[in-house]
């Protein structure tokens, strides 16, 4: 099956304008579906991490994450479940040393 090339190029560019669309309004407002939303930017400053551990945890399927575009988003009830689990752990294996 053959797809004309203008039709291609149009449906790309269509999908492309409604992606920046979409950033726009995630830009705007940081909230998608009525919950707030975090960039690389915002996780790496609140959790002291560096963008390679993101990453790393993005990878690892511990840290949820959503791609508009070229942007990678998480909500916020996935960064308190991230918190949650990795504090959790963290304590119990400083508890677990100290024994």
């Amino acid at each position: 099956m053959e797809i004309d090339e203008k039709k291609f190029d149009a449906a790309v560019l269509s999908v492309m304008e409604r992606l920046d669309e979409i950033l726009s309004c995630v830009k705007a407002r940081n909230i998608l579906n009525g919950e707030r939303l975090y960039d690389n930017q915002d996780l790496c400053l609140m959790l002291k991490l560096s963008k390679r551990s993101l990453q790393r945890y993005r990878s690892l399927g511990e840290l949820k994450y959503i791609q508009v575009g070229q942007k990678t988003l998480y909500y916020e009830s996935d960064v308190k479940q991230f918190i949650k689990e990795h504090l959790t752990k963290d304590n119990t294996e400083r508890n677990d040393f100290q024994d």
